[in-house]
Formats: structure tokens, sequence, C-alpha cells
């Protein structure tokens, strides 16, 4: 039985190991990884501050505040409906060659507003921001996915959503020391992307799996949807978007919610949201250390229970420190939430659909970063202002919990069945 043992702890350390033709993987390979997703955020957030600036500026083009603020969404839409297309590509193409192509094109279009003076010209390179966006993102969280095995994957998986949160923080305080500079300025963070370029293209190679004869194989050319997991992707997808709406909220909406409990600065209040919003890492890290020991589902109700916990005390709370309180309680829910739907994800698909996978995931997941302030007008107008939307939103994460018994013991009635099999 000792030898057994040994050799069942064995296989688990092969498992757990990166496949690489290259032999062990260096710490810098992992990092190359976890930062093209600051890109990501990167899109958003640094030009938030100077978007009054820009209001300013084309106040002369008619709709000017209607087209002004697409400069933000833009990017969001084209990652929610491009990224199947880039798992797709991925997975035909092989991921590391796009990858490197999509920071270039990255840098370009991110920092061609220094040299545009027409809005259209500009939106139109916000959606070339978007396309690169949407490869980055597919692309990077993939290859982590293709290199890594077990426990590993997930703590490198874990620690890519922990980067996405804590950059946000930075680009947001950032975007606003470079906005003093004119409203062009914060345009030239976006050439950082050649810094991701040069890392990836040390520190990576092209992906590969094992043939049963051992053979490397990559680029596999693999379009093919024979054995893609439709069900498991379809059932993580709903549970992805229906959460990442939520995800959201506090970021978007706790400022305007400290101003209806009458804190008038600016400043005050993004400052005051960005500390409740340390929640996220802090849930984050939580995962890392509870991920690997409880289930899915049981991972899914303690988060879904932290995210509508904290919208009731958001919404009943009546002082600004109580307010922030439900906000870190809800983050906290939403750090867990994030790495333990990615994780689930990608333990279901193989080498082959892993980008296409990949690609659906981050679709549903940046459609709720879209939807997420459609839901909150919607619940405002229908419950007298936004502190009676959160009581809303805490009865629709309430509900979460229920989509994640569901999921449970879909999870379970799998799980049974093939054991019988």
């Amino acid at each position: 039985m000792d030898e057994v043992g040994a050799v069942a702890g064995a296989l688990r350390a092969r498992m757990d190991r990166p496949v690489t033709p290259r032999g062990s993987i260096s710490a810098m390979t992992g990092i190359s990884l976890l930062l093209p997703i600051t890109l990501t955020t990167m899109a958003i957030v640094l030009l938030t501050p100077i978007v009054p600036d820009m209001m300013v500026q084309f106040s002369g083009v008619p709709d000017h505040e209607y087209w002004v603020p697409m400069i933000l969404t833009l990017p969001s839409l084209c990652v929610a409906l491009l990224c199947p297309v880039a798992g797709m590509l991925g997975d035909y193409f092989g991921r590391r060659r796009l990858l490197l192509f999509s920071f270039l094109l990255y840098a370009v279009v991110g920092v061609a507003p220094l040299f545009l003076s027409d809005l259209t010209h500009i939106l139109i390179s916000r959606i070339g921001v978007g396309i690169a966006e949407a490869l980055i993102y597919v692309l990077s969280t993939t290859m982590i996915g293709d290199y890594y095995r077990g426990a590993a994957r997930d703590r490198w998986l874990a620690a890519q959503t922990a980067f996405a949160s804590m950059s946000a923080l930075l680009f947001f305080n950032l975007g606003g020391v470079l906005g003093e500079g004119g409203w062009r300025t914060p345009f030239w963070a976006y050439a950082s992307a050649l810094v991701m370029f040069a890392l990836v293209w040390k520190f990576t190679w092209e992906p590969s799996r094992r043939a049963p004869e051992e053979e490397a194989v990559s680029a596999p050319h693999a379009l093919s949807w024979a054995g893609f997991p439709w069900a498991k992707i379809a059932m993580i997808v709903v549970v992805t978007l229906y959460g990442s709406i939520f995800f959201y909220t506090v970021q978007i909406q706790a400022p305007s919610g400290l101003a209806e409990l009458g804190l008038t600065s600016p400043a005050e209040r993004g400052f005051l949201t960005s500390i409740a919003s340390i929640g996220v890492p802090l849930g984050t890290f939580l995962y890392s250390r509870l991920g690997s020991r409880w289930p899915v589902g049981r991972l899914l109700l303690l988060e879904f229970a932290l995210l509508s916990l904290g919208f009731m005390l958001m919404a009943r709370a009546g002082s600004v420190p109580g307010f922030l309180a439900g906000c870190f309680v809800n983050q906290l829910g939403a750090g867990l939430l994030l790495p333990t739907l990615l994780v689930w994800s990608m333990s279901i698909l193989s080498f082959e659909n892993r980008g296409r996978g990949t690609g659906f995931w981050q679709s549903a997941f940046a459609l709720g970063q879209f939807l997420s302030p459609v839901v909150v007008t919607y619940a405002s107008q229908r419950s007298g202002g936004l502190l009676g939307a959160f009581m809303m939103l805490s009865i629709g994460a309430a509900g979460g919990v229920i989509l994640a018994l569901v999921a449970a013991l879909a999870v379970r009635g799998r799980k049974l069945e093939a054991a019988s099999a």
C-alpha cells in the first residue's frame, strides 16, 4: 500500500508541474502572463478622471454627452463580443504569436488619441483597443492554463485576478495625476504594452500538449467542436454572467452612494471607494486558502451570501462608515467569486479547446460589466434611488445562492453518474 501511495503522490506532483518543453518554468514566465491583465483594466479605469475634461474639449460635437463616455465603454463591449473569436484564433493559430501581435496593436491604437483631434477617429481607435484587449485577455489566461496543472494553475489564475483588482486602484490614481497635464497625457500609458511584449517574448514559448507518443504538439489548428463541453461551459457562463453584474456594482456605484449619504468631496469619495475595494484582493487571497479544499458549490454559496449581505448593509447603513463596511463585505465576496469561476471553467477544458472555452467565459464576464450600470439604473428607478437599488441587488444576489445550489447539485450529479458508469 505504501508503494501505491508513493506512486499516487508522484502522479499528483507530475500534474502540478507546468507543461513545458523546456523543463521547469521560471517565476518570470508566470509574471509575464500576469501583467497583461492590467492592460484590460487600464482601458477603462485610467481614463475615468479625464472624462469631464473631454466633455469640455468636444462640447461642440452634437450629442457629445453620449459619444464621449463611449471612449470608456467601447473596449468593454468589444471584449464582450470578441472574446470567443479570440479564443478560436488562439486554438487554431497558437497563442503566443497572437498575444505578441496584440501587444503591438494595443500600443499603437492606445496612444493614437495623442495625435487625433476628431472624436470619431478617437472612437475608432478605441475599437482597436477593444480588439487588442480581447486577444490579450483570452490568450494570456489561456497560456496560464496551458503551462500549469492542478494547484499550481489555481494559484496563478487566482494571482491574475488579484493583479487585475489591485491595478484598478493604481490606474484610477495614475489617471488623475497624468490628467493634470491635459486630457491627452494619460494615453501615453498605453505604450506600456511594449514592456509586456518584451517580457512575453523573452520568458514564454508557444504552449504545447503532449500526445500519447510523447511528441510535442504545438499550434494544433483545432477548429473541431467534437468533445467540447457545451453543457458544463453553458452552466458556468450563466453563473458568471449573473455574478459579474454584482462584481462591478460597488466599484462603479459606491461613489454615488457616498454622495447620497452627504459626502461632497469627489477625491474623498474616490479614496474611500478604493479603500473598501481592498476587499477584492483579500477575497482572492482567501480563495488561495480555500479553493483547493472546498468544492465549487460551497464556494459559490459563501460568495453569493457575502455579496447579498454587503448590499443589504449598504442599503440600510445610513452613515458613511456603515456603508463602507457593507462595501467591504461585498467586495470580499467578489474577490472570492472571480477566481472560483475562472478556475472552474479552466478545469474542464482540454488543450485543444481551452482558448475557445476561456473566450466564452471572459465574454460572459465582460458582458456582465457592461450590463451592471444598466441593471442598477433600472433598479434605482423602481426603488426610489440608489440605496433602494442596493436592497434589490441584495435580493438578487440571494437568488444567486439558489443558482449556486443548482450548480452544486448538477456537478454532484455528474460525479455520481460517472462513478456508477
